[in-house]
């Protein structure tokens, strides 16, 4: 089904309203979820809307947070989320920083009890209005075996810089550690699909292409897939992400990370608070003039679209051009669900009385 990017918006504000948000908080809530739909990171946006409910449901989630600075210095802070939604706590710890960088050139927010955030490029872009570089990144539920293990020890654990162009879309390089996200997963199992080898392994530590494989013991592996492929880049890409988001704010780390799905019960041994995210502003202009930097970004792009291509169809793809594209598509077009997200947030207007989704 092919729905409007007003008409989801309006649909999913409605639906964060009526657990409780305020309209502050639904209206950019459903920000982050239509941002990433728009964009074409499909496992990203409303098809998560429900797994955000059930979380609510079992008091995981709380509409009404108070999310505060809780330490912090000229250039650094710690924000709590008060277990808040991460699509509205991230942006106020990107806030942060961005006030702190405008005052001192750079800000680092490390982020403590918090939840799933969407998408990170979402945050990271929000440092590049404002004429600065920006980083997103953010702990997850345990999905991941590192390298030689069989043990699911990691989240997908994403990472993203964005920079700032001039004539052209920012950079933005927005990825998960993991050699797949897992919503790439729920969207073959969605689909019926099988997954290429080297995203995942069974609870034997062999490789399978069933996209079921994590309910049966099975774990994500790595970027990279195996040692010989670089898993241990992704491992430790991963690692950065945990030690920066968790370690360093005050969140769960590593296994004790809560399950973003609510059936299961988070860890019964916390070593923190909720999940962790870290987010960092840096003013171009505190290294050379704006114009310059994004002249020479320009140049970068040109220059590298132009490269010479084994396939003369095929060019060189430049990080976040995808994204872009098929939000500009999509705008037009409207942005299409698979059956199951469509019956999934159905189910949701009915139970909170919000008018269903319709097709174009």
């Amino acid at each position: 089904m092919l729905v409007s990017s007003s008409s989801l918006r309006v649909f999913t504000e409605n639906i964060f309203l009526a657990i409780g948000c305020s309209t502050e908080h639904a209206t950019l809530a459903a920000d982050v979820l239509l941002r990433s739909d728009l964009r074409g990171i499909d496992s990203h946006g409303v098809a998560r809307l429900s797994g955000y409910v059930r979380l609510w449901e079992k008091n995981r989630i709380n509409p009404t947070p108070n999310i505060q600075i809780v330490h912090e210095t000229p250039t650094t802070a710690t924000v709590d989320g008060d277990a808040g939604l991460g699509l509205v706590v991230a942006p106020f710890a990107m806030e942060v920083a961005i006030k702190k960088a405008e005052l001192y050139g750079s800000g680092w927010v490390s982020v403590r009890n918090s939840n799933h955030f969407g998408i990170a490029g979402y945050h990271a872009l929000m440092a590049v209005e404002k004429d600065m570089i920006g980083f997103a990144m953010t702990n997850a539920s345990p999905l991941v075996a590192p390298t030689f293990s069989s043990e699911r020890l990691l989240g997908t654990n994403p990472m993203c810089y964005a920079f700032p162009a001039g004539q052209y879309p920012p950079v933005v390089v927005d990825l998960a550690t993991s050699a797949a996200a897992n919503g790439k997963l729920e969207i073959a199992q969605r689909l019926g699909k099988q997954v290429p080898e080297g995203w995942i392994q069974d609870k034997t530590g062999n490789y399978t292409t069933d996209p079921h494989a994590l309910k049966t013991g099975g774990a994500l592996l790595p970027l990279g897939g195996d040692r010989d492929h670089g898993s241990h880049k992704g491992f430790g890409l991963s690692a950065t992400v945990d030690i920066l988001s968790a370690v360093l704010s005050g969140a769960n780390y590593g296994p004790w990370v809560p399950p973003f799905v609510a059936f299961l019960d988070p860890p019964a041994n916390p070593v923190g608070q909720g999940i962790g995210h870290f987010v960092g502003a840096m003013r171009v202009d505190g290294f050379r003039p704006v114009d310059e930097f994004k002249k020479h970004l320009d140049n970068w792009i040109e220059r590298f679209k132009a490269s010479a291509t084994v396939d003369e169809s095929q060019k060189v793809v430049i990080p976040g051009e995808p994204e872009l594209e098929a939000e500009l598509h999509r705008t037009i077009h409207g942005i299409p669900l698979v059956d199951a997200v469509v019956t999934d947030l159905n189910i949701l207007a009915e139970r909170f009385g919000v008018d269903p989704l319709k097709g174009e």
